[in-house]
């Protein structure tokens, strides 16, 4: 779950890390009364859910009041990559020294967590990896023992950071490691974390992404979630209890197990197809939540076929029949559906099936072969 930038910055600054002075705003009246606030000098901050805000016009600075108001009129209500923009941080406006990029992410190839700085903050941290890898710095942090002093002392010679900043270098990234871990987090970002010219160092962006899976333990993180900001199909598959992330392509995809609708997706791409969702609906799903699941991929204009591939183990495969003839009483689709049921009661799951017009597929590749030709892609 990703926060907005504004609720970063409140966790932020619960955790004693320094950002500019500002508040959330819906209005001009609002912006026109914190620009006054901050003595009219300002950052308007477009609040979505959104890479490339500055590029799209969403981050404005203003020098006078009257240029905040104007600034505010041309934000609020404007899209961003499809996001319409219902609130702006008004945030002072800083004097900018030197600008780095901070971060502590999940390292997939670790399996820890990363630390990652570099003195070219501010840039597109993915352009800067691939024209200039070595102006990152990155030091893997061991779960068990945390941030270690030396680890820290390493990263500020390497991105050449002043020796009197050092101190309050490393008390950020102490307790930017704090929120990493408290919140349950797989991603907390400063892009960029500023020198300012009075010799501070701030926050002057802020990124944080949770895990989902984690919310449970944080129900005060839960009221930050954005629904404005995700696509109803995604709301829906939370409200049914599934995994659901909707994609580009027109095979819309039914699978039990993280791993398993992954390696789907990947036959499906290797056969020329795209698929139109990620969607897992987990160990022991019943009819029920197999039928709404159903509904939910058909829901999408896009998906021209459908490819269901269940491995039986604690989800029996006659209960995945059941739900999708359920599903197939209920609502009338000209759709291909393409089934692959293997594991527990798969004998009986495909007898249920039969004299439907379910497409049966004794493996995977099978039933991604006949989905990806049926939804009109061709196989390379």
């Amino acid at each position: 779950m990703k926060l907005q930038e504004y609720q970063s910055k409140i966790l932020f600054t619960m955790y004693g890390i320094p950002v500019p002075n500002g508040r959330i705003a819906e209005s001009i009246n609002e912006v026109k009364q914190i620009s006054e606030e901050l003595g009219g000098r300002v950052v308007i901050k477009a609040q979505v859910l959104s890479g490339g805000r500055g590029k799209a016009g969403g981050v404005r600075i203003a020098k006078t009041i009257d240029e905040a108001e104007e600034y505010a009129g041309q934000i609020l209500g404007k899209e961003i990559n499809g996001l319409p923009v219902r609130k702006v941080l008004v945030d002072e406006m800083v004097s900018i020294n030197k600008e780095i990029y901070l971060s502590i992410a999940n390292d997939r190839i670790s399996q820890k967590p990363v630390l990652m700085a570099s003195s070219f903050g501010g840039m597109d941290i993915e352009e800067v990896s691939h024209s200039n890898p070595e102006k990152i710095v990155k030091r893997v942090i061991d779960p068990l023992l945390g941030l270690r002093d030396y680890q820290l002392r390493d990263v500020a010679i390497n991105i050449d950071l002043d020796r009197a900043y050092w101190q309050d270098f490393s008390t950020i990234i102490n307790q930017l490691w704090k929120v990493y871990v408290d919140c349950d987090a797989s991603l907390v970002e400063i892009n960029p974390l500023v020198i300012t010219s009075e010799k501070r160092l701030l926050a002057l962006d802020a990124k944080i992404v949770l895990d989902d899976n984690a919310l449970f333990r944080h129900p005060n993180l839960s009221d930050f979630r954005d629904i404005n900001a995700e696509p109803p199909t995604e709301i829906q598959g939370r409200k049914i209890g599934v995994s659901f992330i909707k994609m580009d392509g027109n095979i819309g995809c039914l699978v039990n197990g993280a791993g398993l609708a992954m390696a789907t997706m990947d036959i499906i791409k290797e056969l020329g197809g795209e698929a139109a969702n990620f969607l897992d609906i987990g160990g022991g799903a019943n009819s029920k939540k197999v039928e709404d699941s159903l509904r939910l991929i058909l829901s999408d204009e896009k998906v021209k076929a459908i490819l269901i591939n269940v491995f039986g183990g604690i989800t029996r495969c006659d209960e995945v029949a059941k739900g999708i003839l359920s599903a197939f009483n209920e609502i009338k689709t000209k759709i291909p559906i393409v089934v692959r049921l293997v594991g527990t009661n798969d004998e009986e799951g495909l007898r249920l099936l039969q004299g439907s017009d379910l497409i049966p597929a004794k493996s995977l590749r099978e039933a991604a072969e006949i989905a990806v030709r049926l939804a009109g892609e061709v196989i390379s």
